[in-house]
């Protein structure tokens, strides 16, 4: 039999959802929500913590509880890697403004704060395993921070885009952060030393998140993060890029379609 405090938290997760109580809309005040349920101040208060750890509720010290204001959603579907690559080839005019961020978040150019990072880095164990370099060969490491214009968590964390830095030195300006954002991305940045993709494998775990990613994605601890990393191929079987990244797990949707082969008739 369910405690009173799950029937309390049940109810008002309800509310949330449907809209009756609305995104920053603050709670009625404990001693109205103690009649209305007819519970003691403790039993109360568990249900209230429990929706805050669920990232439903935010709690000021003193101030009193509000319905934690909508992050945004990121819907990431794997024909995105389809779409990017048939852009490579299109006009820079058509791919100005009109990128990833924007597909997964339904999001305009003008509605998202774009930052990126370069640097250069030797490659550890696990990036030599990957790769199929030799441990310390210099790489590129450029990380991105998009999130939406004046307010709210990053849609993610980047934990680094790594390529060979030989390979994409090829071309002087894939070194240069300050042409980024790039239309097009990376498929557009790698064709422009003659390298296309044959495919690109998504590494999906999940895991609690770290004290400074719930700080970052601003959501309680009941929460959990997908870690990401994607390993980009080209057509002669070589690893190009591999990206790390952390996504909130309350707002992203990992979506993946796999074509079938139909049996021969």
């Amino acid at each position: 039999m369910a405690a009173k405090y799950d029937h309390i938290a049940d109810d008002l997760r309800k509310r949330i959802r449907e809209g009756d109580l609305a995104p920053g809309e603050r709670l009625p005040a404990e001693t109205d929500l103690m009649g209305q349920y007819r519970v003691a101040l403790n039993t109360l208060r568990r249900a209230v913590d429990t929706l805050a750890a669920e990232g439903l509720l935010e709690k000021r010290q003193g101030v009193g509880t509000w319905v934690r204001q909508r992050r945004q959603a990121t819907r990431r579907h794997n024909e995105r890697y389809h779409w990017e690559k048939r852009r490579v080839h299109l006009p820079e005019e058509e791919r100005l403004g009109d990128g990833a961020s924007e597909k997964d978040t339904g999001l305009t150019f003008d509605d998202l704060e774009f930052r990126a990072t370069y640097s250069t880095v030797e490659a550890n164990e696990d990036l030599a395993r990957v790769f199929r370099v030799p441990v310390g060969t210099s790489m590129l490491r450029r990380d991105y921070h998009t999130k939406p214009r004046g307010h709210g968590a990053p849609l993610a964390i980047s934990k680094g885009s790594f390529l060979v830095y030989d390979l994409v030195a090829a071309n002087p300006d894939l070194l240069d952060e300050a042409r980024e954002p790039w239309p097009g991305g990376t498929q557009h940045q790698l064709s422009t030393i003659g390298i296309e993709l044959a495919r690109i494998i998504d590494e999906v775990s999940c895991r609690p998140p770290t004290p400074e990613e719930a700080r970052i994605f601003d959501f309680g601890t009941g929460t959990s993060v997908f870690v990401l990393r994607k390993i980009s191929i080209d057509t002669t079987g070589r690893v190009v890029e591999v990206s790390d990244a952390v996504w909130p797990g309350d707002r992203v949707d990992l979506v993946y379609t796999t074509e079938l082969a139909r049996w021969s008739e």
